[in-house]
């Protein structure tokens, strides 16, 4: 059986999180709101996504260095 590192389970996590966060951007976009809420919660969705692949992105490049 393989063994699980932290890390590994953090990044899957944060990976994870991010995929969520871009569907929900997407079915925001389709809401049944005005186009300033959709906007709205299209772009937060999007910002926390990046903000997840930004940390995943760190974690990763620890990692290598470690």
């Amino acid at each position: 059986m393989a063994s699980l590192r932290l890390s590994n389970l953090i990044t899957r996590n944060l990976s994870s999180r991010a995929a969520a966060h871009r569907a929900m951007a997407k079915a925001a976009l389709f809401a049944d709101s005005s186009t300033r809420t959709r906007l709205k919660r299209y772009n937060h969705h999007i910002d926390k996504a990046q903000q997840l692949e930004a940390r995943l992105a760190d974690t990763q490049r620890q990692e290598v260095s470690a």
